[in-house]
């Protein structure tokens, strides 16, 4: 089955001239697949996961997540994703457990409801469940963002970046909760600069 369809998908910015970000792409993500989007800085990856995830409006094409039209299903569409942007962009002057407990306060949920599926990530944070999320290091940013992208057990998780500027035990580890939450049916949509990531994907596609 068919988790996300991305059909002849473009988008240019303004400019003089104007900036070509994504060239009529097209693929397939299979449901419950860890599909990795492989491209170096400046190639389209941050573009076409805001368009995927309803944030930003393409110029052609078009796509569907779990059977949603990214336009007229957008509501639907964010009711069932997770997104983790490149960015830290997290509440800095909340602790650990106030982002995570805001973020499952707009879906609707507890930490408690879905906490079978962050417990593996959540337990390395609590420790920290009273720091700040500003104060924390790198690698435990990385994982509060995955967790807030987790707390409301979306369907399809999109992760751009993450592992950038992160250190090489943390993309070990990362990688390795990746593998856990697809185990749960979760598709998984990362994109990484990194070629040692990509066989890391059950399936690639260059950008």
């Amino acid at each position: 089955m068919t988790s996300m369809a991305i059909d002849q998908i473009a988008k240019s910015y303004k400019g003089n001239p104007p900036v070509q970000a994504l060239q009529h792409i097209s693929l397939d993500v299979g449901k419950g697949e860890l599909f990795g989007l492989i491209g170096p800085d400046g190639a389209g990856k941050t573009t076409l996961f805001r368009i995927l995830t309803t944030l930003l409006l393409a110029d052609e094409g078009s796509a569907s997540v779990e059977g949603h039209d990214v336009v007229k299903d957008y509501r639907k569409i964010r009711r069932i994703v997770g997104y983790m942007p490149g960015r830290f962009s997290l509440y800095q002057d909340l602790t650990v457990k106030e982002n995570l407990s805001f973020f499952a306060t707009i879906f609707d949920t507890t930490i408690a409801e879905n906490y079978d599926l962050i417990r593996d990530i959540y337990i390395q944070l609590e420790p920290f469940q009273d720091r700040r999320a500003g104060a924390l290091s790198g690698g435990m940013k990385q994982k509060l963002a995955l967790c807030c992208a987790l707390v409301h057990r979306p369907h399809v998780l999109f992760l751009d970046e993450p592992t950038t500027g992160v250190d090489v035990v943390s993309r070990k580890e990362f990688w390795e909760m990746l593998h856990r939450l697809k185990s749960e049916g979760i598709t998984i949509f990362v994109s990484t600069p990194y070629m040692d990531e990509a066989s890391m994907c059950d399936r690639i596609a260059l950008i």
